[in-house]
């Protein structure tokens, strides 16, 4: 075995309230420079909808992440020769009318217009050019509009549902919508790594973040068209591509990312897992249904002697391993099997996971009173979100996947409600266990760790050791101080 530590992360969806604060806390510490107004390294999206780029998810438009090729994998740009014939011009690349015109206003006119009858207006003007603009797009513009025949109905999921399960979305008794953080995935087998004709972009090899070597990078754009969530960023102040880093030098202070130290819902959870990095082509190369469970199988068990043993063997720190252990995003996503990737069927093998939104269902009003009240947030048939919607999103199309966690968080509740509200019976909870699979006991600990924990149970920040920070050409005072995202050099190890 290859043991290798990555950090990994959990948004839970059935908190996310779309307040946005995580993209704001992001875009005021790290992309409010000239070039980086677009950049939205965080950003949180209506579904169903098209996101941001616009239909992002859609890559026979775009052309990014991996596909299939006999028993081998290629990047659905093309190898090596196709990508060096598209560095001169490239039609998969987002245009800026897929992300938006960024603008400003001419606030002088406020402040410098003569006296008279009318009120004066601040102008919008473009930030690229400097001329006057008319405001068509934003980086949420389509926000909380679920239900648009302009937005939801051409979100690249809802297409390729049937036309049943679109009717189903769309009948104004059923409208229903749910909010999609998303960040940089720092996958395992990233496309933007691959596809980087320089080799500016890598894997840190303590904790797998992928970074972008800026003294590197020549501006190809490879990046953006290699990575199917469109993720990495060009800066055209700078001429260099830029994309979250996972607020490593946060991380090295001993402290959170600022969009999970900034959550209002406190829906993200941080932590370590530990994989084989031996197994990844072989996970990669699944059938699309079978992703998200060879995923899962990946990940190991820090509590295993024999992985501990090797891990060790391969040079990952017993601090590591200790944070590994207490992991959240292991119990959300390996012992207890109810976070999922986004989009697997990518094959970038992203170490971002979900827990789908188990939203209220809507029962028949000529159930009765108790019928409803039985349904309400149980009946996994009378969902309002299909649940092959879902299984597009994060299962690469398998609803069973889906149906699996739905099942657990239903059990969840229904425990809950025995215990909190009494108008259960034990056997009518311990029947809801029994049919997801999990015990009284891992129930009461996704409840806990859902509802209850304070942040250092939720992120479990691996602490960086000060060789490894000298090793990577930071100052030893600077990273005392916790001051290395002013001092860092960009690390020459590379995997």
């Amino acid at each position: 075995m290859n043991i290798r530590a990555q950090i990994a992360s959990v948004f839970h969806l059935d908190k996310c309230i779309g307040c946005h604060t995580c993209s704001i806390a992001c875009k005021n510490l790290w992309t409010d420079r000239q070039g980086a107004e677009y950049m939205w390294w965080n950003n949180v999206e209506t579904k169903p909808g098209t996101g941001y780029p616009t239909k992002w998810e859609d890559q026979e438009q775009y052309q990014g992440g991996w596909e299939r090729d006999a028993n081998d994998l290629q990047l659905r740009i093309g190898g090596r020769g196709g990508v060096l014939g598209k560095i001169f011009h490239n039609p998969k690349l987002p245009t800026m009318d897929d992300y938006y015109e960024p603008f400003t206003f001419k606030y002088g006119d406020l402040t410098s217009a003569p006296a008279g009858n009318d009120q004066p207006t601040a102008r919008p003007i473009s930030m690229v050019s400097g001329k006057p603009m008319k405001i068509e797009a934003g980086p949420n513009w389509d926000d909380d509009l679920s239900g648009s025949k302009v937005y939801a109905a051409n979100d690249p999921g809802v297409v390729q549902l049937s036309s049943e399960e679109q009717a189903q979305m769309f009948a104004i008794e059923k409208m229903v919508m749910f909010h999609l953080p998303r960040i940089c995935n720092h996958c395992l087998n990233a496309g933007c790594v691959a596809g980087c004709p320089s080799g500016a972009i890598y894997k840190r090899g303590e904790d797998g973040i992928v970074l972008i070597n800026q003294d590197q990078c020549r501006g190809w754009r490879m990046c953006v068209s290699a990575c199917p969530y469109k993720k990495t960023y060009y800066g055209w102040n700078t001429g260099k591509s830029e994309k979250c880093i996972l607020c490593f030098p946060r991380q090295e202070a001993g402290d959170a990312p600022a969009c999970f130290h900034s959550c209002v819902g406190r829906i993200r959870y941080l932590g370590v897992l530990l994989y084989d990095a031996d197994r990844i082509k072989d996970v990669a190369l699944r059938e699309d249904h079978e992703l998200a469970a060879a995923q899962r199988a990946i990940i190991l068990d820090p509590h295993d002697s024999q992985v501990v043993a090797a891990a060790r063997q391969s040079g990952v720190a017993e601090q590591v391993i200790k944070a590994a252990q207490r992991s959240p995003v292991y119990k959300f996503v390996k012992e207890w099997g109810i976070a999922l990737p986004l989009h697997p069927e990518f094959r970038t093998l992203p170490m971002l996971f979900y827990v789908p939104p188990l939203l209220p269902v809507l029962s028949q009003p000529n159930q009765g009173t108790q019928k409803l009240a039985e349904d309400f947030f149980t009946s996994l048939e009378q969902a309002r979100l299909p649940v092959q919607y879902l299984a597009g999103l994060f299962a690469g199309g398998n609803a069973e996947e889906v149906k699996s966690v739905y099942r657990k968080l239903i059990a969840v509740r229904l425990q809950r409600r025995q215990v909190s509200v009494g108008d259960l019976a034990e056997t009518e909870a311990a029947k809801a266990r029994d049919v997801a699979g999990v015990s009284a006991a891992q129930v009461e600990a996704i409840y806990r760790m859902t509802a209850l924990t304070r942040i250092k149970e939720r992120i479990v920040v691996p602490p960086m050791l000060r060789e490894q920070a000298v090793e990577a050409g930071m100052d030893p005072e600077a990273y005392k101080q916790g001051m290395g995202f002013g001092s860092r050099r960009p690390p020459k190890r590379r995997w």
